[in-house]
């Protein structure tokens, strides 16, 4: 999967993430796409995991496909969670 259709997915998935996960959560276009990069690329390896039985470095799992959007989405979702909880504790 080319650097490209990385920063497609994870923009999607960012944005999808945001609108969908409840509260303020900050952050900017850059911040969305980070994280949804970051839900892309652990959800594709671990969806690989899951389908193979091995474990790829890689958003291949989480492609541009119906299901992959959907991994992508769900582990930004988790990404912008934990950055709301370390976000939190260091405001402390």
């Amino acid at each position: 999967m080319s650097i490209i259709a990385w920063i497609v997915l994870g923009l999607l998935a960012g944005a999808i993430a945001k609108a969908v996960y409840p509260g303020y959560q900050g952050g900017g276009i850059l911040s969305t796409m980070i994280l949804g990069i970051i839900g892309a690329f652990v959800g594709g390896s671990l969806f690989s995991l899951l389908r193979t039985g091995t474990l790829q470095i890689t958003v291949a799992g989480a492609g541009l496909t119906l299901p992959g959007i959907l991994v992508a989405v769900l582990d930004a979702i988790v990404a912008i969670y934990l950055w709301g909880l370390i976000g939190r504790s260091s405001n402390a």
